[in-house]
Formats: structure tokens, C-alpha cells, sequence
């Protein structure tokens, strides 16, 4: 049953609530645990310095850097980066120092085109999320469109399998894995970061840049910590866009009441639908030391090594924390204590997202300008997966827009 639901992934089971997969030495897979309940998921993501980040292929990543990205660095370490970055994405920081900026940006996007005229919504959508979070990072000092194309081809990668040690990828896989990594990250840094940090260096700003500059980061970490707001912060925002637009412009009730609607119902709708849409799918922790896991009348223990897969769309959608509408969109509604009103998605316990409150709000101020122009939805999306975010893409979502009202 899928609901509302409209990013399925083909064979991805919803059952069983809790699944121990035994390890197999001979194809270097470790033991799995499969979490789709909300409640057991959530005591795993809360098990500080009980597990380690194993998503986005972090253990994968060398470990030499002086200072270990945010988002894959674990204990004392990851603790203190997030407590000082906590200052650049504090809701009424986003709110007071970005809003200006996010109008002008979708009101000049979106005046591109004339009344009557056509756009791609996940092409306009991934310049105006790169803009945005580029001003919050500090990537200031290159062209947003190339910088967008460099991050983009990033994420052309081969498939990998995150539960074996070698991804389960042959060798010349792992070469055009290095060839297509990292030659766009040469030209991210050629082009995007280094500018921006020659620039910060001899005149500090309010961004993360001149931080990372003042905690004594190389140009190296601060590149491996740019590719990843740039992954995290931009590219996985222009996802969820298109997919609010999606639903928005398929459920006129729903388009409707968003239009007259409040900025806290607004935000109440955005976060509904990014909770039933999470664009990454799944979180990976690797077990350090055993944790106890309930379900229930249900517990379980994970051992040290194991490695452990939440699934937030199962999660997000279980029955038993949302009863039998948890594939439904209704913004607003009742939710077990502590849950936040986009579920999991934004994670949770130390690695939560810190920049939820950013995406909601520029989401929120393209969305609400660009159903100012009347949209009509002229084709809709194809729906693609990528295997290093776990999650959705969406491609092709073209509308026609009339004049401003």
C-alpha cells in the first residue's frame, strides 16, 4: 500500500519491523539490522557515542584530515563542530539574515519566465537552492549555474552495496568511481571553493566558510566540508522543492489552503509532506558497543561491529506511531511524543540535520511565490534513486506560468 506516497521504491519491503541479517565472511558482509519502527529507530539514533556515522559512504573516507567533516565526524569532536556551526542555522538567524535574499532570488528566477512561458521546476530549483545555501556557506566568489553543473556530477557514480566492506564494487568500477568523484572536486575547488576562501581569508563573514577559516581548517578540509553542505544543504532541498510542488499542484485543496495560509501552517504542510517524502531513505550507524533495542514487548541487542540501516520511510510511515494513515498527507497531525512533525527525516539524536530550519523556510519562499504565478502542471516528473544519498530524485517536472497575481 502506498498511500499518498508517491516515491516508491521498487522492492523496498516495509516488513519486518526489526530484521537481523547474519554476516556472510566470504562476501565481506557484516552483520545488518533493518529498523522500520519508529520507536526502535529512534533509540538507535539516540545511542550517543554508541555507534558511528556509516552512511554517505563514510567509512569509506580517510581518516587523515585534520578535522573529519561534520557530517561523518562522531563523539567529542562532532559534538563541539556542531555546537559552533549552531549559530548559522538557528531558526530566527535563517529567518532575520536569509529571507531577503531567498525573495530576490525566486522572484528573479521565476521573472525569467514571461507569462505563458514554460520552466523545468528541478532545473530552476537546484539554482536557487545552490544560491541560497552558497550565501549561508560562504561559496560566494563563482557563478552559481557552473557551480551548480560541478555539483551535480558529482553524484555520477556506480551502485555500490553500503553493507560490504568493499561496497561490493569491482576494480574498474572503483576507478570510474575516482575518475567521476573526483575530478568534479577538482573543479569544485578550483573554481568554487578556493576563490571563496582567498576571499575569506583577507575579509571574514557571517558564514561558514570564515568559520572553518578561523578554526584553523585547510583548504582541504574546508573543501570536504563544502562537498558536503553542497550535497546535504543544496542538491537533496532541490528534491524535496520539486516534490512539495508535485503534491501541491496535484491536490487543490491542499494548493489552496497553502496559498491563504499562515507561515506556520505552511511550514506545518512542508513539513507533512517531507515527512511521507523523506528524500534520503535510509540512515547507517555502525555499532561501537552493544545496544538494547525495544519494539514493543519486543527488545533486541546489537552487538559492536554491526552494522545498522533505519529505514525513515518505513519509520516515518509505521502504523503503530501514526495508526493506519501514516501514508496520508495530513499537516498537523497527532504525533507520539518527542517525534518531530517531519519524522525522521531530518534525522535525529546527535547527527540530526542542523539545517532543517534553512531548507523549510527556502522551500516555503519559492513555493509561495511560485504558486503566486497560477502554475500548470504540464508533464510530470520521472522518478529516479541514488545510491549515495539513499534517496529520490525527481526530473522533468515542467509547468506553465501566467502572470503574478
Amino acid at each position: 500500500m502506498t498511500g499518498r506516497r508517491r516515491a516508491v521504491r521498487p522492492g523496498e519491503p516495509s516488513t519486518p519491523r526489526v530484521e537481523r541479517q547474519g554476516a556472510d565472511g566470504r562476501r565481506g558482509v557484516s552483520t545488518v539490522w533493518r529498523i522500520r519502527s519508529l520507536e526502535a529507530a529512534r533509540q538507535v539514533l539516540r545511542a550517543r557515542h554508541a555507534t558511528t556515522q556509516a552512511g554517505f559512504t563514510a567509512e569509506a573516507i580517510p581518516q587523515r584530515l585534520k578535522h573529519h567533516p561534520i557530517l561523518i565526524s562522531d563523539g567529542p569532536q562532532h559534538d563541539e563542530q556542531r555546537r559552533k556551526v549552531a549559530r548559522f542555522f538557528a531558526p530566527v538567524v535563517v529567518a532575520e539574515r536569509y529571507t531577503a535574499p531567498m525573495e530576490e532570488c525566486a522572484d528573479r528566477l521565476l521573472g525569467g519566465t514571461p507569462p505563458g512561458g514554460r520552466l523545468v521546476l528541478d532545473e530552476l530549483a537546484l539554482h536557487y537552492t545552490v544560491e541560497v545555501t552558497a550565501e549561508a556557506v560562504g561559496l560566494t566568489a563563482s557563478s552559481v549555474p557552473r557551480m551548480s553543473r560541478r555539483l551535480v556530477s558529482f553524484f555520477r557514480q556506480p551502485p555500490f552495496d553500503i553493507t560490504r566492506r568493499d561496497l561490493g564494487r569491482t576494480r574498474s568500477q572503483w576507478m570510474r568511481a575516482a575518475f567521476n568523484g573526483l575530478l568534479p572536486v577538482a573543479r569544485f575547488y578550483l573554481a568554487d571553493v578556493r576563490p571563496a576562501v582567498r576571499e575569506r581569508r583577507r575579509q571574514r563573514r557571517e558564514d561558514i566558510i570564515s568559520h572553518l577559516v578561523d578554526e584553523g581548517y585547510t583548504d582541504v578540509d574546508i573543501l570536504v566540508e563544502c562537498v558536503t553542505y553542497g550535497t546535504a544543504g543544496m542538491v537533496t532541498t532541490r528534491e524535496f522543492v520539486t516534490m512539495a510542488a508535485w503534491h501541491l499542484l496535484r491536490d487543490d485543496a491542499l494548493r489552496e489552503r497553502y496559498a491563504v495560509a499562515g507561515q506556520e501552517e505552511r511550514f506545518a504542510i512542508l513539513h507533512e509532506i517531507i515527512r511521507l517524502e523523506p528524500v534520503v531513505g535510509h540512515l547507517y550507524r555502525r555499532a561501537q558497543e552493544s545496544i538494547d533495542v525495544t519494539d514493543g514487548d519486543e527488545s533486541w541487542t546489537i552487538e559492536a561491529g554491526d552494522l545498522v540501516d533505519v529505514s525513515v520511510r518505513s519509520a516515518n510511515a509505521d502504523p503503530r506511531a501514526l495508526d493506519e494513515d501514516g501514508l496520508d498527507l495530513c499537516p498537523g497531525r497527532t504525533l507520539p511524543r518527542g517525534v518531530n512533525a517531519a519524522g525522521l527525516t531530518f534525522g535525529d539524536g546527535a547527527h540530526r540535520c542542523p539545517g532543517k530550519p534553512l531548507a523549510i523556510l527556502e522551500s516555503d519562499v519559492l513555493l509561495t511565490r511560485l504558486l503566486a504565478r497560477s502554475p500548470r502542471l504540464v508533464s510530470e516528473p520521472e522518478i529516479g534513486w541514488d545510491d549515495l544519498i539513499e534517496g529520490y530524485t525527481l526530473r522533468g517536472l515542467e509547468l506553465e506560468l501566467s502572470a503574478a497575481s
